[in-house]
């Protein structure tokens, strides 16, 4: 019984290291938390997030007297906001 209950624990974990679950980041942020974050509203496009994560991101650095906390919520809340403007938004730079 339990060399299936230890067969069946790691098909599970293959099948979500397969999928994708298992490695993925989960920033937490929805997107109006997002939004809040960079300070812009629901009509920003590609330009106007990677703008504000530019702006952010200088104020907020540990290099600058931020944390590394900070920078990684601003870093997250940019991923959140280019993800759902899609696929278009990566090939921007």
């Amino acid at each position: 019984m339990i060399k299936f209950v230890i067969l069946v624990g790691l098909a599970v974990l293959a099948y979500l290291y397969f999928t994708g679950q298992l490695t993925k980041k989960r920033s937490g942020l929805s997107l109006d938390e997002a939004r809040a974050v960079l300070g812009v509203s629901g009509s920003a496009d590609v330009e106007e997030v990677r703008a504000a994560h530019r702006r952010l991101v200088a104020q907020v650095h540990p290099d600058k007297g931020g944390t590394a906390e900070l920078t990684a919520r601003v870093n997250a809340a940019r991923d959140v906001l280019l993800k759902a403007l899609g696929p278009k938004a990566d090939d921007v730079p």
